[in-house]
Protein backbone atom coordinates (compact mmCIF):
# COMPACT_ATOMS: atom_id res chain seq x y z
CA UNK A 1 0.00 0.00 0.00
CA UNK A 2 2.42 2.30 1.15
CA UNK A 3 5.58 1.07 2.53
CA UNK A 4 7.98 -1.83 1.89
CA UNK A 5 8.48 -4.46 4.08
CA UNK A 6 11.83 -3.84 6.35
CA UNK A 7 14.29 -6.07 7.60
CA UNK A 8 11.78 -7.40 10.11
CA UNK A 9 8.62 -8.02 7.74
CA UNK A 10 6.95 -5.31 8.50
CA UNK A 11 5.65 -1.71 7.33
CA UNK A 12 5.95 1.87 8.71
CA UNK A 13 2.01 2.35 9.73
CA UNK A 14 2.11 5.40 9.49
CA UNK A 15 2.80 5.29 5.14
CA UNK A 16 -1.11 4.03 4.95
CA UNK A 17 -2.75 6.64 6.86
CA UNK A 18 -0.48 8.94 4.89
CA UNK A 19 -1.82 6.77 1.69
CA UNK A 20 -5.51 7.22 3.25
CA UNK A 21 -5.11 11.14 3.59
CA UNK A 22 -4.36 12.00 -0.05
CA UNK A 23 -6.72 8.92 -1.37
CA UNK A 24 -9.44 10.66 0.87
CA UNK A 25 -8.62 14.66 -0.55
CA UNK A 26 -9.45 13.18 -3.54
CA UNK A 27 -12.33 11.20 -2.76
CA UNK A 28 -13.94 14.16 -1.21
CA UNK A 29 -13.31 16.03 -4.69
CA UNK A 30 -14.63 13.59 -6.73
CA UNK A 31 -17.99 13.09 -4.20
CA UNK A 32 -18.24 16.97 -4.69
CA UNK A 33 -17.78 16.46 -8.55
CA UNK A 34 -20.07 13.96 -8.47
CA UNK A 35 -22.77 16.03 -6.77
CA UNK A 36 -22.41 18.59 -8.79
CA UNK A 37 -22.43 16.22 -12.18
CA UNK A 38 -23.89 14.25 -14.42
CA UNK A 39 -24.49 11.20 -12.15
CA UNK A 40 -27.37 13.32 -10.02
CA UNK A 41 -28.37 16.31 -12.44
CA UNK A 42 -32.01 15.96 -13.77
CA UNK A 43 -32.76 15.89 -17.40
CA UNK A 44 -35.65 18.31 -17.44
CA UNK A 45 -34.95 20.76 -14.09
CA UNK A 46 -37.40 20.36 -10.94
CA UNK A 47 -38.66 23.68 -11.52
CA UNK A 48 -39.99 23.95 -14.90
CA UNK A 49 -42.90 22.12 -15.44
CA UNK A 50 -43.11 20.63 -18.98
CA UNK A 51 -45.64 17.64 -19.60
CA UNK A 52 -42.87 16.02 -21.40
CA UNK A 53 -40.32 16.42 -18.73
CA UNK A 54 -43.29 15.44 -16.19
CA UNK A 55 -44.23 12.12 -18.60
CA UNK A 56 -40.41 11.00 -18.32
CA UNK A 57 -39.88 11.90 -14.87
CA UNK A 58 -42.80 9.05 -13.95
CA UNK A 59 -41.83 6.76 -16.22
CA UNK A 60 -38.70 6.02 -14.18
CA UNK A 61 -36.53 8.49 -16.34
CA UNK A 62 -35.78 12.06 -15.72
CA UNK A 63 -32.04 11.40 -14.90
CA UNK A 64 -29.00 13.35 -17.18
CA UNK A 65 -27.23 9.90 -16.91
CA UNK A 66 -29.70 8.11 -18.04
CA UNK A 67 -30.30 10.38 -21.22
CA UNK A 68 -26.57 10.70 -21.93
CA UNK A 69 -23.95 8.62 -24.13
CA UNK A 70 -21.58 6.10 -22.81
CA UNK A 71 -18.97 8.91 -24.09
CA UNK A 72 -20.43 11.29 -22.51
CA UNK A 73 -20.56 9.11 -19.01
CA UNK A 74 -16.89 8.78 -19.66
CA UNK A 75 -16.03 12.51 -20.04
CA UNK A 76 -17.91 13.06 -16.84
CA UNK A 77 -15.07 14.41 -14.68
CA UNK A 78 -16.18 12.70 -11.63
CA UNK A 79 -15.67 9.83 -13.46
CA UNK A 80 -12.15 10.38 -14.78
CA UNK A 81 -11.33 11.28 -11.46
CA UNK A 82 -12.66 8.05 -9.78
CA UNK A 83 -11.42 6.23 -12.56
CA UNK A 84 -7.65 7.45 -11.85
CA UNK A 85 -8.62 6.64 -7.87
CA UNK A 86 -9.52 3.20 -9.03
CA UNK A 87 -6.18 2.70 -10.97
CA UNK A 88 -4.33 4.00 -7.84
CA UNK A 89 -5.98 1.65 -6.23
CA UNK A 90 -4.98 -0.76 -8.41
CA UNK A 91 -1.61 0.03 -8.61
CA UNK A 92 -1.56 -0.90 -4.54
CA UNK A 93 -2.82 -3.78 -4.94
CA UNK A 94 -0.22 -4.90 -7.38
CA UNK A 95 3.22 -3.08 -6.13
CA UNK A 96 2.89 -1.31 -3.51
CA UNK A 97 6.48 -0.89 -3.42
CA UNK A 98 6.42 1.43 -6.61
CA UNK A 99 2.91 3.37 -5.64
CA UNK A 100 3.17 6.75 -5.68
CA UNK A 101 1.68 8.16 -2.47
CA UNK A 102 4.01 4.97 -0.58
CA UNK A 103 6.76 6.23 -2.62
CA UNK A 104 6.34 10.00 -1.75
CA UNK A 105 5.78 9.34 1.67
CA UNK A 106 8.91 7.04 1.94
CA UNK A 107 11.25 9.86 0.22
CA UNK A 108 10.13 13.01 1.92
CA UNK A 109 7.89 12.05 4.86
CA UNK A 110 10.04 9.09 6.59
CA UNK A 111 13.16 10.20 6.91
CA UNK A 112 11.91 13.13 8.74
CA UNK A 113 10.26 11.20 10.89
CA UNK A 114 11.63 8.78 14.26
CA UNK A 115 11.71 5.29 12.94
CA UNK A 116 7.93 3.66 14.00
CA UNK A 117 7.61 2.10 17.23
CA UNK A 118 5.74 -0.81 16.11
CA UNK A 119 5.44 -2.39 12.51
CA UNK A 120 2.61 -3.70 10.99
CA UNK A 121 1.21 -7.11 8.26
CA UNK A 122 1.80 -6.02 4.81
CA UNK A 123 -1.11 -7.82 3.83
CA UNK A 124 -4.33 -6.19 4.98
CA UNK A 125 -3.58 -2.52 3.89
CA UNK A 126 -3.15 -4.34 0.45
CA UNK A 127 -6.12 -5.85 0.88
CA UNK A 128 -7.55 -2.92 1.99
CA UNK A 129 -6.58 -1.26 -1.23
CA UNK A 130 -8.50 -4.30 -2.49
CA UNK A 131 -11.69 -3.42 -1.05
CA UNK A 132 -11.28 0.52 -2.49
CA UNK A 133 -10.86 -0.84 -5.97
CA UNK A 134 -13.80 -3.14 -5.90
CA UNK A 135 -16.21 -0.18 -4.45
CA UNK A 136 -14.70 2.25 -6.89
CA UNK A 137 -14.59 -0.01 -9.95
CA UNK A 138 -18.24 -1.03 -9.33
CA UNK A 139 -19.66 2.88 -9.09
CA UNK A 140 -17.47 3.13 -12.10
CA UNK A 141 -19.14 0.45 -14.02
CA UNK A 142 -22.75 1.61 -12.61
CA UNK A 143 -22.30 5.13 -14.02
CA UNK A 144 -21.35 3.45 -17.14
CA UNK A 145 -24.98 1.93 -17.11
CA UNK A 146 -26.60 4.85 -16.23
CA UNK A 147 -27.14 4.40 -12.76
CA UNK A 148 -27.74 7.46 -11.04
CA UNK A 149 -25.77 8.15 -8.24
CA UNK A 150 -24.01 5.31 -8.26
CA UNK A 151 -20.40 7.34 -8.68
CA UNK A 152 -21.33 9.37 -6.05
CA UNK A 153 -21.98 6.59 -3.47
CA UNK A 154 -18.79 4.35 -4.14
CA UNK A 155 -17.04 7.72 -4.28
CA UNK A 156 -18.51 8.92 -0.70
CA UNK A 157 -18.21 5.05 0.83
CA UNK A 158 -14.71 4.98 0.13
CA UNK A 159 -13.90 8.53 1.32
CA UNK A 160 -15.35 7.43 4.49
CA UNK A 161 -13.36 4.50 4.92
CA UNK A 162 -10.17 6.57 3.58
CA UNK A 163 -11.25 9.45 6.11
CA UNK A 164 -11.39 6.77 9.17
CA UNK A 165 -7.92 5.54 8.40
CA UNK A 166 -6.46 8.72 7.84
CA UNK A 167 -7.66 10.59 10.86
CA UNK A 168 -8.32 7.86 13.22
CA UNK A 169 -5.82 4.82 12.27
CA UNK A 170 -9.51 3.19 11.59
CA UNK A 171 -8.41 0.54 8.40
CA UNK A 172 -12.43 -0.63 7.43
CA UNK A 173 -10.31 -3.13 5.10
CA UNK A 174 -8.05 -4.08 7.49
CA UNK A 175 -10.72 -5.04 9.82
CA UNK A 176 -12.34 -6.91 7.10
CA UNK A 177 -9.23 -8.59 6.33
CA UNK A 178 -8.81 -9.60 10.05
CA UNK A 179 -12.46 -10.83 10.06
CA UNK A 180 -11.91 -13.33 7.20
CA UNK A 181 -8.52 -14.68 8.57
CA UNK A 182 -10.44 -15.54 11.58
CA UNK A 183 -12.90 -17.39 9.35
CA UNK A 184 -9.64 -18.94 7.58
CA UNK A 185 -10.57 -17.49 4.53
CA UNK A 186 -7.47 -15.60 3.54
CA UNK A 187 -4.18 -15.28 5.08
CA UNK A 188 -3.51 -18.55 6.57
CA UNK A 189 -0.07 -18.56 5.83
CA UNK A 190 2.66 -15.60 6.41
CA UNK A 191 4.42 -15.30 3.01
CA UNK A 192 8.20 -15.25 2.69
CA UNK A 193 8.44 -11.91 1.70
CA UNK A 194 5.52 -9.31 1.25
Amino acid sequence: MSEAPSVRGGIDPRGPRFVAGITAVLLLVDVFLGLTGLSTSRAFGWFAYQPLAEATLTAGGGWAITAATVGERILDPAFLLLLVIALLFLWGVLSPRTAPWGALYRSLIAPRLSPPVDLEDPRPPRFAQGVGLFVTTLGLVLHLFGVPWALVVAAALAFVAAFLNAVFGLCLGCQLYLLLQRAGIVGRERPAAA
